[in-house]
């Protein structure tokens, strides 16, 4: 953990703890409790009294738990039991549709885990008139259906569907039968079936090898996890409301450098008026070689389309101004494996990371017939790309030679630009954008893009300052 930025993988943590609390070694042992093997017996009188009162059906005898079924070994005092000799379970079933209503009438009714929390079950808004298959507060409830093997609490009566099962412990603490099954999550789905929706049935579920404490221990067991789970909750807690500052104070410190105001302008520095004319040049030298081709003019930029003032030596211009060239990138077919795999590093949106302003690696690679045989352009290092669909805004810096794919653009800069300052900026620019389901930018709006440029020496300046107090940050 890393707690100068408050980094850490909860979820991780949280399965440790899980871990060693069914090993038996988050809370010790006492050698004045009931060891399990008593519970056991208490428990089986109670099972034979049930089933001579009629409340439960006589089950047939599981088979024994085999040494290899034993995933690690417990305390002494402990035992290895299955399920079923310990909890009832009771399967959900579908109810017909014609009992099935959204004006409240009957029971609350749960088809699978739509509504499931990280504890407890919220309410659904579908009811049904049948009871056959109705649950309470004293069961466990068990995702079954796609996905399997995820379990909440319930704190009222319920209408199980066929994608939940019901689970309720015979003489044995609820909320520590609930710790274990949620620490049994890749046990149930290595259990599963199905190739397109994965379920398990019943007997997976009654089979299932539990290792149970001796009574008094099963609850300082869930005392501990509870206290241990709402401390990480406050730690992620804390890392969020952390990140959200963070997030503010780097917007801050960019909105201030965009404005002029985060270093001091020097009259001595040239003027960004000068700097333009010289981009303008050498432009216009690199078309009369043949090494790019020519722009068409971008539209002059009106008074009102400026959102706030800058220093008078700096200058408002569009993006496509200051750029020499831009390079889009496409994809090899992904039909065929002959363009994949080779040792071509090929880039896409999701190695341009939020916040990341270097890319030193990638997930994928093409061949050179793929380079050739689509619309992928090889990119040389240290080059910004920038991203043109879906997480439009984020820009990087290739540290590597690489192609990039469609949703992906290269910015070829001028010498009179300094590249840092624009990578810093980028993503605190006014990108007008469109698309309802995912975002795009197309090549004219980044091209026309306002801009507030200053002179070549507080560009510099401006970027290391950043830097400095994105560190800090």
């Amino acid at each position: 953990m890393e707690t100068n930025t408050l980094e850490f993988d909860a979820q991780a943590l949280r399965e440790k703890i899980l871990d060693l609390a069914m090993r038996g070694k988050l809370v010790p042992q006492d050698p004045n409790d009931e060891p399990a093997s008593v519970l056991l017996e208490k428990i089986k009188a109670e099972k034979e009294q049930l089933i001579k009162d009629k409340k439960i059906k006589k089950s047939k005898p599981l088979a024994p738990i085999a040494d290899d079924e034993k995933p690690f070994d417990i305390p002494d005092s402990w035992e290895w039991v299955r399920l079923e000799d310990v909890a009832k379970i009771e399967m959900g079933q579908a109810p017909k549709s014609n009992t099935v209503n959204q004006v409240g009438n009957g029971i609350e009714f749960h088809q699978g885990k739509t509504e499931f929390s990280d504890e407890f079950i919220k309410k659904s808004n579908k009811f049904t008139t049948l009871n056959n298959k109705v649950v309470n507060e004293d069961y466990i409830l068990m995702a079954v259906r796609a996905p399997v093997g995820d379990v909440n609490l319930l704190d009222r009566k319920i209408y199980i569907g066929r994608g939940l099962a019901g689970i309720k412990g015979y003489k044995i603490d609820k909320n520590y039968l609930f710790r274990y099954l949620m620490s049994e999550k890749a046990y149930y789905e290595s259990h599963s079936s199905g190739s397109t929706f994965k379920a398990i049935n019943g007997n997976v579920i009654k089979d299932t090898p539990v290792p149970l404490p001796p009574l008094e221990e099963q609850s300082r067991i869930a005392a501990k996890i509870a206290q241990l789970f709402a401390l990480l909750r406050k730690v992620e807690s804390s890392t969020q409301q952390y990140t959200k500052l963070q997030d503010l104070l780097k917007s801050k410190v960019l909105d201030l450098a965009m404005r002029g105001k985060l270093v001091e302008q020097d009259p001595h520095d040239e003027p960004a008026s000068v700097l333009l004319e010289k981009i303008k040049a050498e432009k216009e030298q690199l078309v009369k070689e043949g090494k790019i081709k020519k722009s068409k003019p971008l539209p002059p930029i009106a008074d009102e389309e400026k959102p706030f003032d800058i220093p008078d030596s700096w200058e408002w211009v569009r993006l496509g101004d200051v750029l020499l060239d831009t390079i889009g990138g496409g994809t090899p077919s992904k039909n065929n494996s002959k363009f994949w795999n080779g040792k071509i590093p090929w880039i896409s949106v999701k190695d341009v990371h939020e916040n990341h302003y270097e890319i030193t690696s990638t997930q994928d690679s093409i061949t050179e017939l793929g380079l050739k045989n689509s619309a992928t352009n090889f990119i040389t290092a240290n080059t910004l790309i920038v991203v043109m669909r879906m997480a439009v805004g984020r820009i990087a810096v290739n540290t590597i030679d690489a192609c990039i794919n469609q949703d992906l653009r290269a910015l070829i800069t001028s010498k009179y630009l300094f590249d840092k300052y624009l990578l810093y900026i980028y993503s605190h620019l006014n990108f007008e954008t469109s698309g309802i389901t995912v975002k795009g930018m197309k090549i004219n709006s980044l091209l026309t893009t306002l801009v507030p440029l200053p002179p070549l020496l507080e560009q510099s300046k401006i970027s290391a300052k950043i830097k400095q107090l994105f560190t800090l940050i």
